[in-house]
């Protein structure tokens, strides 16, 4: 039951296969082509694996794209998760994952429930708080990604990093 991929590498649906499922194997596909990528080199690279990992949740969750000095990607990690208006998001966690993984630079992701990926004041102001923090030890925040219900918003791309 789900998703199978066949011997040419293409993927159909088997039995009765959930939208969970369905999600899952989205995600997949997007990371598998991140990877081919061998890097990102612009926010739209990241974008579609993003809005897909996040753009659907009903609370909102903060999630890290950590990468190395090339900007290959070494993990994608879910950081923190919040409720339906916000998630407490913590410099002091989000330095140890950076040291724990070992990244060079960072491309930070998080949802809006409400659909609207307009970045809040408090947005801006964590990702200060947080480019601060990384740059003691030597990492570098590319990014940060406000994924709504069907688009992206790159806080770099708006000029406000």
């Amino acid at each position: 039951m789900g998703i199978a991929k066949d011997s040419k590498g293409n993927y159909r649906l088997t039995g009765k296969t959930t939208e969970h499922d369905v999600l899952a194997a989205a995600e997949g596909i997007l990371k598998a082509k991140l990877e081919r990528l061998g890097s990102i080199g612009n926010p739209e690279d990241a974008s579609d694996f993003l809005r897909m990992r996040l753009g659907a949740l009903l609370h909102e969750e903060f999630h890290v794209l950590w990468l190395d000095n090339r900007h290959r990607i070494l993990d994608c990690q879910k950081l923190f998760t919040g409720t339906v208006d916000g998630a407490s998001v913590h410099p002091r966690e989000v330095v140890r994952a950076a040291l724990t993984t070992n990244a060079c630079a960072v491309i930070f992701a998080h949802n809006h429930p409400s659909g609207v990926a307009e970045p809040s004041a408090a947005d801006r102001a964590i990702t200060r708080e947080l480019t601060e923090a990384l740059r003691l030890v030597g990492v570098r925040v590319l990014d940060h990604i406000v994924v709504g219900a069907g688009s992206c918003v790159s806080m770099a791309g708006r000029g406000l990093m």
